[in-house]
């Protein structure tokens, strides 16, 4: 087989993989502790959870997320949130003491709609069966009146009375989300992929240039095709942007899975 078929089988099953991808719901941007893309609350409503979290984060150091969303498909609720963790990296580094509140509003109920993600250093007091009690007998019951900012409060509030059990490290004068960007700045390897494939169109553009015979792709149709992934990359912020906005982020914070998921 020819090296130009070689690249261009590898390039068509990198580009399936990036396509089945873009078809998972987008990670929204961390832009405070309140990302509300299911407009479940009133901005009054919002703005008084954000602070109340806020506050929390500057005395505890540990940082409590809600995001609400319409629906997780094609994934469910669990594996949405993995990604949400991996991308925001809640929590102090080396601390791990992070925790999301997601919930999915519109998911059928095999997705599961309410999930609590808790980061490593928490897990000995939010536990499993703690996140599911808070799941189900403190904020579905306001689910089920229609009250989301009611069982969003009462389920953040009863996080942070557990977290408050572990004794966790004080937090640093710069803590907080007026401290800025405080995520590691390693290289992402998704981001770079799109410029690993524009490198594979380039060489196989050379390698076919001056071959006898009919190619797999002209040159100009190489040039085209490389212009269409870096497009495309750049439209959906895979290459050179950020998921990340705004003057909140993660401090660096892991996660394991530890958690629970429930429903109203």
């Amino acid at each position: 087989m020819s090296p130009t078929r070689i690249l261009f089988g590898l390039l068509l099953a990198i580009g399936l993989s990036l396509a089945s991808a873009q078809n998972l719901v987008a990670i929204p941007p961390l832009t405070g502790h309140v990302v509300d893309q299911a407009m479940m609350l009133q901005p009054q409503q919002r703005a008084a959870l954000e602070d109340m979290l806020k506050h929390y984060e500057a005395r505890s150091g540990a940082q409590i997320a809600v995001l609400l969303v319409p629906a997780t498909a094609p994934e469910t609720i669990e594996q949405y949130s993995i990604r949400v963790a991996d991308s925001w990296k809640l929590g102090r580094n080396n601390v791990d003491d992070g925790v999301i509140l997601l919930v999915a509003k519109d998911n059928p109920k095999t997705l599961r709609r309410l999930r609590i993600e808790a980061g490593r250093g928490v897990q000995g007091s939010l536990t499993d069966l703690q996140s599911k009690r808070i799941l189900q007998d403190v904020i579905a019951p306001y689910f089920q009146r229609n009250d989301f900012n009611g069982g969003l409060v009462a389920g953040t509030t009863a996080i942070m009375s557990l977290l408050d059990k572990e004794h966790l490290p004080a937090p640093s004068e710069n803590n907080g989300s007026s401290a800025g960007p405080t995520q590691a700045t390693g290289v992402d390897l998704l981001s770079l992929l799109p410029f690993l494939l524009f490198v594979i169109v380039v060489l196989a553009g050379v390698l076919t240039r001056g071959r006898r015979g009919r190619n797999v792709l002209g040159q100009g149709d190489w040039g085209r095709t490389a212009g269409v992934i870096l497009g495309s990359a750049i439209a959906s912020g895979t290459f050179g942007g950020s998921s990340r906005g705004g003057g909140f982020s993660g401090g660096g914070g892991g996660f394991d899975g530890g958690g629970a998921s429930g429903d109203w």
